[in-house]
């Protein structure tokens, strides 16, 4: 049996290593097809009235550049003569810049102040002068559009200076820092995360096996998120997100099913019953994992962000492949190690545990806690609500340029603007507005509309678009440009941009604030449908794993209560700037992205669920056999509890590192992640499920359809105190097993 036994796992890891070599080969030309992704929620009436303000005559810009005299010191400088050779100098640049991107490839549209006289696009102090691109296909290829004429402008602006701004240049920058920022911190992470391994595992040779299973499902879905770019937005985003997803699941997945095999393996099985056993006890909890994992990041899909929805279709991805990967691969390659499972143990001398034995630490604390649960419950529960209270205070909003540091070149350009320029780029919305046929009355009707818009609390200047084609001036709208007097993602630009959509004629209204505030509007329409469809699945699941009702409702319940902790937290630190000090700081905006937080909630979600799963899991099992609630729980625990420790402490140092970004954004996701993983496996597995199940008692497995015949007799227990015998031949009397 043990031949065959080899020669199956050698079939499946030549099957699983042709699936990679494939893979492999794909990965190029599937990150060829990958996006930016994008935090502005689609099918608003914002991104409708770009596109219609467009056709009417009004290019976005996505690149600006900004061209300055450069500053002199020389007496030359103060003389009569100085402003008309800064002037001459600045019109030549711009004349320059201007020539160059009318026959650039890429470029649909150039906008300068020499070419039209606009007063907007010249600073107050008039040394500081704009050129503005509107760059052809998706975000993507604008964004490489931006960094390849980049070089080329700045040539054509000397001996001016030239800063560098807008949408596509911002986000190119955003994600060359974050890709640098990613691959330091991965390299920061891996010695720590190899020593929690090697801890947990117990030996170089099974810590590694969670690092190959975790290699083998992200290298597997790449070449999936090729595909599905094909027919939907995926940011290239998307893949960092499944190996922060796959590693965080391969080490649970393996984790618990190698713990299950090693048990097992002590108590006499051979190895192959161990692998059976593993298989159908651990296993089982693995595919309700999975499911419940996939269902949490399915939900988030009703979301409409296009960043969001490409994170969690690679959540999704990488999940049921993590899952494939630690059922079939890992029994292989424990067929195959055999007795060289345990070797290269630098901490042998040191270790007072294996890996699948009882945790004496876990054993006790939940002796204690089910000995007192209301004040033990009562307390964990305190302390969770008062983490999350300051998710009351939550501002959504969108990435800006206040992600990076003030320092970064892109973020300094956008600020110098701010304070240059009467009209920012930033601060303008496009409205379309409806006129009468009769081309006489359209002239009274532009001078309506500019007066009324004037009127407006908030706006510092108003202009109208002139029809670029015989077409568009035949046309019963037009194009107002409004300047905002605030800069966008405040309550006073969201409170602007409902007051000029409420104007009578107004059709439609664009530019970045009427985008975030569209944004926000969408997410938290989406947010009880998807709540709603991630509650049903999630309970549906429990249900059938637990065969309970009261069981799943109970983890619904403190699933909730350990992501409001972790969200009250990130509004803390991120939007309210408590403690910034403690993650190398950064610039407080007032906001949290609204796409990244439901991402980071979703990962933290996620992880909670995997945990519920498997200790539901196990604890179930013990209530099977022994039908003592009490015995179930302190055993259940005692069991998976080193395990999810060591789990969580393990994702939590691999994603804390990402606090030494620049990036604010991605600091948020490595704390949120870290701080959701420690609470979850620590203060609520530890503390507050113990305490609610040993309160509610037989009540816990109370199902109004399922009749179940209580086993009888008494359980053999093993020197842990704890272990039955490994037969499963289980009776017990009433009142005993403890």
């Amino acid at each position: 049996m043990l031949d065959q036994s080899r020669r199956q796992a050698w079939g499946m890891l030549l099957c699983a290593l042709s699936v990679l070599v494939v893979a492999a080969l794909q990965i190029v030309p599937a990150f060829e097809m990958l996006g930016t992704g994008g935090t502005l929620a689609t099918g608003t009436e914002a991104e409708h009235a770009e596109r219609r303000a467009a056709r009417l005559g009004l290019p976005r810009p996505d690149v600006i550049f900004a061209v300055s005299a450069m500053p002199s010191t020389s007496a030359a400088s103060t003389g009569p003569g100085a402003a008309a050779a800064t002037s001459a100098r600045l019109t030549d640049a711009d004349r320059r810049i201007t020539s160059l991107l009318a026959h650039t490839p890429g470029v649909d549209a150039v906008t300068s102040f020499g070419t039209t006289g606009d007063p907007w696009l010249r600073s107050r102090d008039g040394r500081t002068l704009l050129v503005t691109a509107d760059l052809a296909g998706d975000e993507r290829r604008r964004g490489r559009t931006a960094e390849r004429i980049a070089p080329e402008v700045r040539a054509a602006a000397a001996p001016a200076t030239l800063e560098i701004s807008g949408s596509a240049w911002l986000t190119a920058q955003i994600d060359a820092q974050c890709e640098r920022d990613l691959l330091r911190a991965e390299l920061l992470a891996a010695p720590a995360v190899l020593l929690v391994l090697l801890v947990a595992y117990g030996s170089l040779v099974c810590a590694l096996l969670p690092v190959l299973v975790a290699a083998c499902a992200v290298v597997c879905t790449i070449p999936v998120l090729g595909l599905l770019a094909r027919v939907t937005d995926v940011s290239v985003f998307a893949v960092n997100a499944a190996s922060a997803i796959g590693f965080g699941l391969a080490v649970d997945y393996t984790l618990f099913l190698l713990s299950r095999y090693q048990e097992e393996m002590a108590y006499g099985a051979t190895p192959v019953r161990a692998l059976r056993t593993a298989w159908r006890t651990s296993g089982r909890s693995v595919v309700f994992s999975a499911a419940a994992v996939t269902a949490c990041l399915a939900a988030t899909l009703v979301v409409p962000s296009p960043l969001l929805r490409a994170l969690a279709l690679a959540g999704i991805v990488v999940t049921v492949l993590s899952a494939l990967a630690a059922l079939f691969l890992l029994p292989g390659l424990l067929t195959l190690l055999g007795s060289q499972l345990h070797r290269g143990d630098p901490l042998r001398g040191l270790r007072r545990y294996r890996l699948g034995e009882p945790s004496r630490f876990w054993q006790s604390v939940t002796r204690r806690v089910t000995a007192r649960p209301l004040p033990s419950g009562a307390a964990a529960g305190v302390v969770l609500l008062v983490l999350a209270l300051p998710f009351s205070r939550v501002h959504l909003g969108v990435i800006d340029q206040r992600v990076l540091p003030a320092s970064a070149p892109a973020a300094a350009a956008v600020t110098r603007l701010e304070a240059g320029f009467d009209h920012p780029p930033d601060r303008l919305l496009s409205v379309v507005a409806d006129l009468p046929p009769a081309a006489g009355a359209q002239q009274r009707a532009r001078e309506r509309y500019e007066s009324r818009l004037r009127a407006l609390p908030g706006v510092a200047g108003v202009r109208t678009v002139p029809a670029p084609t015989a077409a568009a001036m035949r046309s019963a709208q037009g194009v107002f440009v409004v300047a905002a007097g605030h800069a966008p993602g405040g309550e006073q630009a969201a409170r602007l941009v409902r007051a000029v959509r409420q104007v009578p004629g107004v059709a439609l209204v664009g530019g970045r604030a009427a985008e975030i505030t569209d944004t926000v509007v969408a997410v938290r329409a989406a947010l009880p449908g998807a709540g709603c469809l991630l509650a049903a699945a999630f309970v549906v699941l429990l249900v059938l794993l637990t065969r309970s009702l009261v069981a799943p409702l109970k983890a619904m319940v403190v699933a909730v209560l350990s992501l409001g902790a972790s969200a009250g937290a990130l509004v803390l630190v991120f939007q309210l700037g408590y403690g910034r000090s403690l993650v190398a700081g950064f610039s407080v905006t007032g906001t949290l992205d609204a796409s990244l937080l439901l991402f980071t909630l979703a990962i933290a979600l996620a992880l909670s669920v995997d945990y519920e799963v498997f200790l539901l899991g196990r604890i179930r099992e013990e209530h099977d056999r022994t039908g003592d609630n009490t015995f179930a729980i302190v055993r259940g625990i005692a069991r998976t509890g080193r395990l999810m420790t060591s789990a969580a402490a393990a994702v939590a140092v691999s994603t804390v590192a990402l606090v030494t970004s620049r990036v604010s954004s991605l600091k948020l996701v490595g704390v949120g992640v870290a701080v959701a993983a420690l609470v979850d496996a620590l203060l609520v597995r530890g503390v507050l499920v113990p305490a609610v199940m040993a309160a509610l008692g037989p009540a816990n497995w109370w199902a109004p359809t399922l009749r179940r015949a209580r086993p009888t007799g008494t359980p053999r227990s093993q020197p842990d105190g704890l272990r039955p015998e490994p037969d499963h031949t289980l009776t017990v009397v009433e009142g005993q097993g403890k």
